[in-house]
């Protein structure tokens, strides 16, 4: 291992320790540890790790590992950084201009900087614009009397003290929940970030933030909040937040090697990218995303749900195609039989005029098979497509890859 502090590995691929050395040593037990029994996004193999179908970004203590897509062997590390870092801003749409995210520069060759400059550029968003307030309820001992006086804490504590009022009052300030959460991520940020040219900034951010108190972060306290016009422009702050917090494991037996785990299904990472690129842009048709549909009901009266990956329609909701992404290279094999079974499913269960699966691939290459009818054991009419993308150097060229080649498809079974 040429860099413990920095290592780029690319899905599937093993990494494997000096158990001599004493930090490579330390990075194998601290990544067991984060295991545990069990973990999605590699395997325990003897003297390292195998990742699997995730990619993103493991920081263990100054250590960072960042696991990369590969679907094309002829691209770099870097090009592939290029490639998964524009498809996470594609999904997640960060680059607004209120913002100025489309500015954002990777600075350390890790994803992980993406993160923390787009949180720091969004707290400083927030800052600039004026952090909101809110009415807040408090109890205290005044020498001014303003809300309800509060009898029988006001008798007990001022019989001797005429000139104070014991009351609860409302206090219009920015110390809530929402700010609460900002300023926990922030102080994560100050603790994680080994960047020094983000050092001044977090330093500024800690100096005009508002300190607030520390508070117990889960799930259900991103669930509680509710955006309106106020604090619509706090989401995607909030969203990075939640992102880092939730995904957030401190080292609590040395607590030397805390371990911040920010990494993406490739196969939901695909099917997502491929889903956004479609609905911007196919402007003649309706594009859905994992739509829902009753399949099989047990007699207990449970529901079984097909959910395909995208429905393409037209205006008038009648489906054309059904496209299932599979983020797997198969080259000139031909889909796995479970694959094709479900397609054949969802041309049926659908109506719909085409099927097609989704692959990327070092070229392109489109084909198409024919199911064949079960009463005359004949090739029928039903069909499925096998739609193999070309990966293109940037993300741009990528998605117009993406939308010719799937637009040229649905073209060809659409009616007006």
């Amino acid at each position: 291992m040429k860099n413990v502090e920095h290592i780029v590995i690319f899905e599937h691929e093993k990494l494997t320790f000096d158990l001599k050395k004493e930090k490579e040593r330390a990075l194998h037990e601290s990544l067991e540890r984060f295991h545990g029994d069990y973990s999605p996004y590699f395997s325990l193999i003897r003297n390292g790790v195998q990742f699997n179908s995730y990619v993103g970004v493991i920081q263990v203590g100054n250590t960072t590992i960042e696991v990369l897509p590969k679907a094309d062997k002829s691209y770099d590390e870097a090009t592939w950084q290029k490639l998964l870092i524009g498809m996470i801003k594609t999904i997640w749409g960060f680059e607004v201009q209120t913002t100025g995210t489309s500015n954002l520069k990777l600075r350390g060759n890790s994803i992980l900087d993406l993160y923390f400059e787009l949180y720091i550029k969004e707290l400083e968003f927030l800052l600039h614009r004026g952090l909101i307030k809110r009415y807040n309820t408090r109890e205290g001992n005044l020498t001014s009397l303003k809300g309800a006086l509060q009898f029988p804490k006001h008798i007990a504590q001022n019989l001797t003290h005429k000139e104070r009022f014991y009351v609860k009052y409302s206090h219009y300030n920015p110390y809530h929940s929402l700010h609460c959460i900002l300023y926990k991520a922030l102080k994560l940020l100050c603790q994680l970030n080994h960047k020094p040219e983000l050092k001044s900034r977090l330093g500024n951010l800690l100096l005009n933030f508002p300190e607030m108190n520390d508070i117990k972060v889960t799930p259900s306290s991103f669930e509680k909040i509710k955006y309106d016009r106020k604090n619509s422009h706090y989401r995607n702050a909030v969203e990075i937040a939640k992102l880092l917090l939730l995904n957030y494991h401190p080292d609590v037996q040395k607590g030397n090697n805390h371990v911040l785990a920010l990494m993406f299904d490739m196969n939901l990472l695909w099917e997502q990218f491929v889903y956004v690129t479609l609905r911007r842009n196919l402007k003649d048709y309706l594009v859905k995303s994992q739509v829902k549909r009753n399949f099989w009901q047990h007699e207990s009266g449970s529901n079984t749900r097909m959910i395909p990956d995208i429905l393409v329609m037209d205006k008038k909701e009648n489906v054309i195609a059904v496209l299932d992404t599979k983020w797997k290279n198969i080259n000139d094999a031909h889909p796995s039989p479970e694959d094709l079974r479900q397609m054949f499913t969802y041309h049926t269960y659908f109506q719909s005029q085409a099927t097609a699966l989704i692959y990327p691939n070092s070229q392109t290459r489109i084909s198409k098979g024919t199911y064949y009818n079960w009463e005359t054991w004949q090739p029928g009419t039903n069909t499925c497509s096998v739609i193999q993308i070309g990966t293109l150097g940037t993300i741009k060229e990528w998605q117009q890859k993406i939308l010719g080649d799937i637009a040229h498809f649905i073209q060809s079974y659409s009616f007006n």
